[in-house]
């Protein structure tokens, strides 16, 4: 049947500000503008600025934020890097594409790293962490710090999830050597294609990002590295600039949608709900996704489907189950045991309350 609910609404969201984008993107073409002009780095600003760092680097994704943070980090062959396997494989892949060694530790109920896993995972090779804040919800970076202050490792945040996600009141992305983040169309701040930023406090770190997301070139004479195409494109720039003052307004749609959902299935059984936005005192989660854990997930999920309810199941084989070489060998029971668990039910600020509604009352007539 047609979709009642959507997972997703891309055109909806443009409807709702369709004049600012379309002069945002006008005035880009008109000018001329394409490459690394005024609109990154107005972007760059902007970002910086919310997340209360010194520096932003505009980039192609968060997978390519991710490569570039780990290049200027020094990260090499034979070196150990410690991430998660409950995660979208870019946050791993990357670290094998400069020659590293990822070393997977398990989630909590959380869904995001596991913080008491990490110095029992750590070895002579160790050189970093990647910790991901996943569907919203920030990892313990206070915690995570300390561990990593007292092994003397560098920490690269990622962060795709993560955009407004804070922890006692510091931003998820301003802890680490850098942030990592994603600006997919389906991200809460999202752009019309893909792109990503790198941001960090430290200035050699984003010149050096600077110069290995544009082919290594200093000036138009003068090649320093061997570097990459891996720029935010102005056009995606102006889109997100236009974008980033309603994130306040839609991270708090977010979080009462969430409410509304919460309340509904707490006392269900056959649920296991996200920590609720009213409950966390420390965290403040932003609800990139909502998650649910459920019996009889696959079931519930066709449920749903034949009744115009459209949701996502991600990682039915877990990223260190995959058939890829050097994943082997992890024992991660709280990761394997939610790739049978989670389903994640529509979640974007433009969801009418009766369309929250109709996906409850589906859930909850399925459980019946």
């Amino acid at each position: 049947m047609d979709k009642k609910v959507p997972f997703v609404n891309y055109s909806l969201q443009y409807k709702n500000i369709e004049s600012e984008i379309d002069q945002a993107i006008k005035r880009v073409l008109t000018q001329g503008d394409l490459i690394l002009r005024h609109d990154v780095e107005e972007f760059e600003k902007n970002i910086a600025d919310f997340l209360g760092v010194k520096y932003a680097v505009g980039v192609n994704s968060c997978t390519d934020a991710l490569t570039l943070s780990l290049i200027a980090a020094g990260i090499k062959q034979g070196d150990e890097v410690i991430t998660v396997s409950h995660t979208f494989f870019a946050s791993i892949e990357c670290i094998h594409h400069v020659g590293a060694k990822p070393i997977l530790i398990d989630v909590g109920e959380d869904f995001v790293m596991d913080v008491s896993k990490i110095e029992e995972a750590i070895t002579s090779k160790t050189r970093a962490i990647i910790p991901v804040h996943l569907n919203g919800r920030m990892v313990d970076m206070e915690k995570l710090m300390g561990v990593a202050k007292k092994h003397n490792l560098i920490v690269i945040e990622d962060a795709a999830q993560g955009l407004g996600a804070t922890l006692n009141g510091k931003k998820a992305g301003s802890f680490g050597l850098t942030s990592c983040y994603s600006f997919y169309p389906a991200k809460l701040l999202g752009a019309y294609g893909d792109g990503g930023a790198v941001c960090t406090n430290d200035e050699q770190v984003y010149e050096k990002v600077k110069l290995l997301r544009n082919h290594g070139q200093k000036t138009k004479t003068e090649i320093i590295y061997y570097g990459f195409t891996s720029r935010l494109d102005n056009i995606q720039a102006a889109v997100l600039n236009v974008k980033f003052k309603y994130v306040p307004r839609w991270i708090e749609r977010r979080r009462e949608i969430a409410k509304m959902y919460n309340k509904a299935f707490c006392e269900m059984g056959s649920l296991k709900t996200p920590v609720d936005p009213e409950d966390s005192k420390e965290f403040y989660d932003v609800f990139q996704n909502y998650v649910l854990k459920a019996e009889k997930r696959n079931e519930l999920f066709e449920f749903l489907k034949e009744n115009g309810v459209e949701c996502l199941i991600k990682d039915l084989v877990p990223n260190h189950m995959q058939k890829v070489e050097g994943l082997e060998g992890f024992a991660l029971p709280v990761t394997e045991r939610m790739a049978n668990e989670v389903i994640s039910l529509p979640m974007y600020p433009e969801l009418e309350n009766s369309q929250v509604e109709y996906v409850i009352e589906c859930v909850k007539n399925f459980y019946k």
